[in-house]
């Protein structure tokens, strides 16, 4: 028997947990009950989110993958079922940027940013969904984006985000039976590391940045990265097992 079916906790893993979105996911789910594998590509880095669910009162185990690598993949999934308990609730926030516009891209450029979104999601999903299947219980969600509806100087990212939607939908249709749900998010502007990079390269101070963005924004400001993470606390709750395949944008006004 294991450690989480004797205290009766759920363990989720989240990727990329070290920081943004991935930090404010983890320890949401840390407060909704569940144990959290903190998986982020540097171990150390994720020991600062587990610190923050530890200080709460949670339970958290920082584990280091590259979620491109299937061994990295199956080694962390393992720690964590071993140290924590089997895994049912996988949330794919792993990613990264290498903007340019489709002139200038590379192929590293591409492929980097199709191995950790896509080629990431694939891996720790299918290494996951054995604990779920097992449980004949599980929830899934991708971390898709706004830009999966086109975005100038995303040729990459773009097409990676809106190739999760595609694989959240048809994980909804194959997994449904097992009671495993999957979802995906796509947020717009995030107040993060990630859009004060943009901010950076494009020149422009984040206070700018913010407050152009806010502006196009109906509710007249950017999202935090809480506001993702009570979205994700819904799709992996008990009440959504009758809500699966979705995109739900969460930007502040509709998107298509």
């Amino acid at each position: 028997m294991s450690e989480a079916s004797t205290t009766g906790a759920r363990v989720a893993i989240v990727t990329g947990a070290a920081r943004g979105i991935g930090a404010a996911t983890a320890l949401r789910l840390a407060q909704d009950g569940f144990a959290v594998g903190v998986l982020d590509l540097d171990e150390t880095a994720g020991k600062e989110t587990v610190a923050a669910i530890e200080a709460a009162g949670g339970r958290a185990l920082a584990v280091g993958a590259d979620v491109s690598d299937p061994e990295q993949v199956e080694a962390a999934v393992g720690r964590i079922a071993a140290e924590l308990g089997a895994p049912t609730v996988l949330v794919n926030n792993a990613g990264v940027t290498r903007d340019n516009l489709l002139f200038k891209m590379t192929e590293s450029d591409w492929d980097t940013v199709m191995n950790v979104h896509l080629r990431g999601a694939f891996l720790m999903t299918r290494a996951v969904q054995k604990h779920m299947i097992e449980a004949k219980w599980g929830r899934i969600v991708n971390l898709s984006s706004t830009s999966a509806l086109g975005n100038r100087g995303q040729v990459n990212y773009s097409a990676a985000k809106a190739g999760l939607q595609g694989f959240t939908k048809t994980l909804a249709i194959e997994l449904g039976k097992f009671g495993v749900t999957a979802n995906a998010v796509a947020p717009g502007f995030i107040q993060t590391e990630m859009t004060k990079a943009t901010a950076e390269r494009v020149g422009v101070s984040f206070e700018d940045f913010i407050a152009a963005a806010a502006k196009e924004i109906p509710v007249q400001r950017v999202g935090q990265p809480e506001d993702i993470a009570h979205l994700v606390s819904f799709f992996v709750s008990e009440g959504a097992g009758f809500v699966s395949g979705q995109v739900v944008y969460a930007a502040g006004g509709p998107k298509a």
